[in-house]
C-alpha cells in the first residue's frame, strides 16, 4: 500500500499507513503462492477423457460429473466429493470424510 502511493505521488511512510488502515478497519490479506501439486510427467495409465469439455446433455442421467476437495478446518482436513445429474445440474451424490491423523503409539478407543 505504501508504493502505491508513493507511485501516485504521496509521500507517506509505511507506519503512517498502518496506523490509517487501522483506524479505517483495513487488514492486508496476504496471497500464497500458487504451488502445483500436480505430476503429469508419470507412466501410469490415464482415464479416458469422455466429455471432452462438453459439460451438455440432452436427457437425464446421460452424464454425470464429479469432483473431490480438501477443506481445512480446526477439526483438521475435510474431503468433500460431489456428482451431479449434467443435465438437471442437480446433486445426485455427496460424501463428506473428515481425517483422522493419530500419532505413533497412540491407543485407538471402540
Amino acid at each position: 500500500m505504501t508504493q502505491e502511493l508513493k507511485e501516485l505521488g504521496l509521500h507517506v511512510g509505511h507506519r503512517r499507513v498502518g496506523s490509517l488502515m487501522r483506524q479505517n478497519g483495513l487488514r492486508v490479506v496476504r496471497t500464497r503462492k500458487y504451488k502445483a501439486t500436480t505430476n503429469s510427467n508419470h507412466k501410469f495409465n490415464i482415464a479416458p477423457n469422455w466429455l471432452d469439455r462438453d459439460f451438455t446433455a440432452d436427457r437425464p442421467n446421460q452424464k454425470w460429473a464429479a469432483d473431490i476437495t480438501d477443506i481445512w478446518t480446526r477439526e483438521g482436513w475435510l474431503y468433500l466429493a460431489v456428482m451431479i445429474n449434467l443435465h438437471s445440474r442437480r446433486v445426485v451424490g455427496l460424501l463428506s470424510l473428515i481425517a483422522v491423523q493419530y500419532t505413533v503409539g497412540q491407543r485407538v478407543s471402540k
